[in-house]
């Protein structure tokens, strides 16, 4: 009798890559093609960018930690670049979650009027104690699991919430970083496996 082995990949996970602050008024320059190679050398394959504003998707079996992969790919960039780019690193589980959580009607809102700050840890409630929320209505905001969803009708350019919600006093100690709907919305499609 013959036996036979059988050999299996070990299970793949899909993330996606939050960059902050790149590619903004000429300032910390990262070329999409050049992040698809950084993420490539470090093992990561079905490597992808969208747009240009620091989303990448890709997918890995290393076993490492969303964090892990988050400080990993923080000095790659560092050492591709030559500056530090904050790193946001997810699952896709965890973005449909995002999405499916999400307490404004998305559906019946232009994509520019609904934001998704990401946020590296759970935000305590009382970070949000000084924001005046009566003084910036029809805005709107709520709190999810390491997100504050944003409602801005006239758009994140001209909201004096997102001010309040970016001051020291709410996000001090925390890597954040905010993406429009319509970009959550594509980046739970990327990742789905």
């Amino acid at each position: 009798m013959t036996k036979t082995t059988k050999t299996t990949k070990a299970a793949r996970t899909t993330y996606a890559a939050l960059l902050r602050g790149i590619n903004v008024g000429g300032n910390k320059k990262v070329p999409m093609a050049e992040l698809r190679q950084v993420l490539g050398g470090l093992g990561h394959e079905n490597v992808q960018t969208y747009l240009q504003s620091g989303n990448a998707v890709f997918a890995t079996a290393s076993g490492k930690a969303p964090d892990a992969l988050a400080r990993e790919l923080e000095a790659a960039i560092e050492a591709h670049f030559g500056f530090r780019v904050p790193c946001l690193v997810v699952d896709g589980a965890y973005l449909r979650a995002v999405a499916d959580a999400c307490p404004f009607p998305a559906a019946d809102l232009e994509g520019k009027q609904l934001h998704a700050t990401f946020c590296s840890e759970q935000p305590a409630e009382s970070r949000f104690a000084s924001i005046d929320v009566p003084a910036h209505l029809p805005e709107e905001y709520r709190v999810g699991d390491r997100v504050i969803y944003l409602y801005a009708p006239n758009g994140l350019g001209r909201s004096t919430l997102a001010e309040a919600l970016a001051k020291p006093a709410v996000v001090k100690g925390l890597d954040v970083t905010t993406r429009n709907w319509n970009t959550v919305v594509k980046l739970v499609e990327l990742t789905q496996d």
